[in-house]
């Protein structure tokens, strides 16, 4: 029994390693990937080896977002949506703890991105969760801003795993049913992405609308 669970564990741990390796080189190829997938698709580990793999590619500001074309046509959308928020939920605390040992070339970089300016304007739940729920935004700024500018965690990890649970389940839904042809015109359709961009939008001009009418307060 041990050996098997030992076993079990080398394989998870090649498979980040490979992950990882693939990504630096620019190799990852997600129908491979997924193949590869799919032949153990029946064992439960494999749940936790996508997680961790997400997680590590988060952390690292690597494309984690990619194992979406990986995990939603092998799992149904409510299974999918688990996988893809828990890996950039525990992705996106590890970069948030990782950022205070960037380079300074790094951190030049993010301070002067939008995400950056807007965190630190206004630090709060409604920002993380429209920046989090927007089509296509990169992750990795709102995780390394959020660590810089040390932003409550609590929030953090809320908007996290709220806002990711919401596009994953979306864009999940649509890739599952559209199974082996869905592509990247299945998201940029607007009846998908529109609603994620309209929530987004609500979320903001709330945070606006409590800004002037604290201002006006003041």
């Amino acid at each position: 029994m041990l050996r098997r669970h030992s076993k079990k564990l080398v394989i998870v741990a090649l498979m980040i390693s490979a992950g990882i390796a693939l990504e630096f080189a620019g190799l990852l190829d997600a129908e491979e990937m997924l193949g590869i997938a799919r032949e153990y698709s029946d064992q439960w580990w494999l749940v936790l080896v996508l997680i961790l793999l997400q997680t590590l590619l988060f952390t690292f500001a690597l494309a984690g977002s990619f194992f979406l074309w990986i995990v939603a046509p092998l799992y149904p959308p409510a299974m999918a949506t688990f996988i893809l928020a828990a890996g950039g939920t525990l992705g996106g605390i590890c970069a948030y703890l990782f950022s205070n040992r960037l380079t300074d070339d790094w951190i030049s970089r993010i301070e002067n991105s939008q995400t950056y300016k807007l965190l630190h304007k206004q630090d709060n739940f409604f920002v993380l969760f429209a920046l989090r729920v927007f089509p296509a935004f990169p992750h990795s700024l709102v995780n390394y801003s959020s660590g810089i500018l040390k932003v409550k965690l609590s929030h953090f990890i809320l908007a996290a795993i709220a806002g990711l649970s919401i596009k994953s389940y979306i864009y999940s839904v649509v890739i599952y049913n559209a199974a082996a042809s869905a592509s990247i015109d299945d998201l940029l359709d607007i009846s998908t992405y529109g609603p994620l961009i309209l929530l987004s939008l609500i979320s903001l001009a709330g945070v606006f609308i409590k800004y002037r009418l604290t201002a006006r307060d003041d």
